[in-house]
């Protein structure tokens, strides 16, 4: 074998990642390990909830982990109910809140209107940076029903699939931004919203 292909094989496996064990991140019972406003986040039949669907919610509001994440796989159910044209939601991940605001700054994997399955980058670069195809979407959103979230950040890539389907698989190709931060749970401000969450488990990806 070639010394720079030994050297490089050497180099992948001593990077590659392996699994650890499954974390649940929500107990069904209490916001133990959260943080958020708890005029907008409460517990309803085993499911985190936010927003109303008798007034608008305000404003964009966030329940997040206190613990911080690198790279994982993460997995959640998720229900969204509201006018379909207004209502938006979204899951955050290595992200960060924003110092004496209630907006964070970090990826999102988006939930509602034309967004689902998508990955947008929330008050950092206010854009989608991928996108699935909408014919694709149609075929795979529950609307007004439970659906399911895989979010995989494994260094620079990262990967969603909704409801076992992959809707993106995007590489950060800017290296100053951050590949670590916290989990948050969205309910977008604007309209009669509301979000339930579920069965959240996270398995870490760790260097060997």
């Amino acid at each position: 074998m070639p010394r720079c292909f030994a050297f490089v094989v050497l180099i992948l496996c001593a990077t590659s990642m392996r699994a650890g064990e499954p974390k649940t991140l929500f107990d069904g019972k209490s916001l133990a390990g959260w943080e958020g406003d708890l005029k907008t986040w409460r517990i309803e039949g085993g499911a985190i909830v936010g927003g109303s669907l008798d007034v608008n919610v305000p404003r964009n509001e966030f329940l997040c982990t206190l613990k911080t994440y690198s790279d994982f796989e993460l997995k959640v159910k998720f229900k969204l109910l509201g006018d379909r044209k207004s209502v938006n939601a979204g899951v955050q991940f290595r992200t960060k809140r924003i110092p004496k605001h209630h907006e964070v700054s970090g990826y999102q994997a988006d939930i509602g209107q034309h967004y689902w399955g998508a990955l947008y980058d929330e008050s950092r670069r206010n854009k989608v940076l991928a996108s699935p195809d909408k014919g694709l979407l149609e075929k795979i959103i529950k609307h007004d029903d439970w659906n399911d979230y895989k979010i995989r950040a494994e260094g620079a890539r990262i990967r969603l699939w909704l409801n076992d389907t992959l809707t993106v698989d995007f590489t950060e190709k800017d290296d100053k931004i951050e590949r670590s931060g916290i989990i948050g749970l969205q309910v977008h401000g604007g309209a009669k919203a509301k979000v339930h969450y579920k069965d959240i488990t996270i398995v870490e990806l760790l260097t060997k």
